[in-house]
């Protein structure tokens, strides 16, 4: 071969890996890496642990504890009274925690004495992510703080979209109702899947991953419905309530596709609040 022809067959061969590395996406090189993320539940209680004790700083540690990027906490008083002595519940553990708050209130009551803050009660996330936007949904609810309530729409479902490492996350937090008649709680699992999927629809890609209290065991017939686009993340762990010697498992972290449950665990924690939190750790996949 001439040296002329040689150097045309270089030429030629480096033209077809230029083209190939063009035609490549620009982002291949990231999407098959999936993201890790410890999430975590939590009912605090207020701050008061099973012994019957309002104590934020042993709240504080629990959650810290957890190490956790991403916590829901239910039972979450902001300024609500005496018991949890007139503090905003989920600034100071953000505060102490050093961790970004969004929270939900499930009711927003006028102060018992006029200037002061509103009395609020509902649900928290805590995240170590920014929060790129935050929701209150309603769902269906049977108030505690009217003498005669009947079922009706009213907010504490919360929500946030995070973005962890380039991934779209929609991080829901919700408290179930508690009573044995399970009627309120099917009307807020069809309420649940109805604002989910909206949400999903609105964020194509996005992740989603639902945190709390659902005051039901996995198997009872009125959680049925969420395991259709839901994993149990925790399934095969250990109950969370009551935390002194739980019985039952009724505090959840549910993953929706394309979050891989890797890890999970209930941590013995029996002092802090009357529930045992869930930690969970995940994958994120991309695109």
């Amino acid at each position: 071969m001439s040296a002329r022809a040689h150097c045309l067959v270089q030429l030629s061969v480096a033209g077809a890996l230029l083209t190939l590395a063009g035609a490549a996406p620009p982002a291949a090189a990231g999407q098959g890496h999936a993201v890790p993320l410890r999430i975590a539940t939590y009912n605090i209680h207020a701050g008061t642990g099973s012994d019957g004790v309002f104590d934020l700083d042993r709240q504080a540690a629990a959650l810290r504890a957890l190490d956790a990027d991403v916590i829901g906490l239910q039972e979450v008083d902001v300024h609500w009274g005496e018991r949890s002595q007139g503090l905003d519940v989920a600034g100071e553990l953000a505060r102490r925690l050093g961790m970004r708050v969004s929270f939900a209130p499930i009711y927003s009551l006028d102060p018992v004495t006029a200037g002061s803050p509103r009395r609020e009660y509902g649900v928290a996330v805590l995240s170590r992510f920014p929060v790129r936007s935050e929701a209150n949904h309603e769902i269906t609810r049977l108030s505690t703080q009217d003498e005669n309530p009947v079922p009706a729409p009213a907010p504490g479902f919360g929500e946030v979209t995070l973005k962890v490492r380039g991934v779209p996350v929609q991080v829901f937090v919700t408290h179930l109702d508690y009573r044995a008649d399970p009627a309120v709680r099917v009307a807020q699992v069809a309420d649940t899947r109805r604002i989910m999927a909206r949400e999903r629809a609105a964020r194509p890609g996005a992740r989603q991953v639902l945190l709390g209290d659902f005051n039901a065991e996995p198997s009872a017939p009125e959680l049925g419905p969420l395991w259709r686009e839901l994993r149990d993340a925790g399934a095969g762990t250990g109950g969370t309530y009551p935390a002194a010697a739980p019985e039952k498992r009724i505090d959840y972290v549910a993953v929706g596709r394309g979050v891989r449950v890797r890890d999970a665990a209930v941590p013995e924690e029996a002092a802090a609040s009357d529930h045992r939190p869930v930690v969970t750790d995940v994958s994120l996949t991309r695109g």
